[in-house]
């Protein structure tokens, strides 16, 4: 008679990982409508005008976020310790530098065609708004990293290369093959297994 692990049990999908694919599939269709009702409204020509705007205004606003990023990048590498021109005075509060992201998101969203889309990057492209959902996002990943665990990140990249994906622990040792020994070292003797 042979003993067998059962199967592990899936983990169920979160409510919004269930809701998302429809909420993607409402998104479309409502876009859709609300094109040719634009398009009866008026004509065939300003939807595809109002569509070829929203594009060239989102890759302009990418390319101006992307390059403020990277400028924004490279300022940080140059003020850091021993970087290439570092200086002795430490480095001042970052101006100017928030919302980069949501302004690429907003470009992001001007791309996609869409009436609903074109508006919802033309939000994002005010300040005040950016600003908003900043301290939003700020409170929530602040809140979560409180609910979170102890341990820090490299806990997390340890356990995850000790552990097999069915949760055993494999130990072994390290045998080198080209002769040399490694060095000593004090604590060298009996160790315990690990656990998990």
């Amino acid at each position: 008679m042979t003993t067998a692990t059962p199967p592990p049990e899936r983990p169920r999908r979160s409510r919004a990982r269930r809701l998302l694919p429809l909420a993607l599939a409402a998104w479309v269709v409502l876009e859709i409508w609300l094109l040719t009702v634009v398009a009866e409204a008026t004509s065939g020509f300003v939807v595809l005008l109002l569509l070829v705007a929203g594009a060239v205004l989102g890759a302009v606003v990418m390319k101006s976020a992307g390059r403020r990023a990277f400028r924004n990048l490279t300022e940080t590498l140059q003020q850091m310790p021993g970087g290439p021109g570092a200086s002795a005075v430490p480095p001042g509060p970052a101006t100017g530098r928030k919302g980069n992201g949501f302004l690429m998101l907003g470009g992001l969203f001007l791309i996609i065609p869409g009436l609903i889309s074109d508006v919802a990057g033309l939000l994002l492209l005010l300040p005040p708004v950016r600003t908003a959902l900043g301290r939003y996002a700020e409170r929530s990943l602040e809140r979560r990293m409180r609910a979170a665990s102890p341990g820090s990140l490299s806990d997390a990249f340890q356990q995850a290369r000790m552990h097999r994906p069915d949760g055993k622990v494999v130990q072994g040792e390290v045998i080198r093959e080209d002769g040399t020994q490694p060095h000593p070292r004090p604590d060298e003797g009996p160790r315990p297994p690990l656990t998990p």
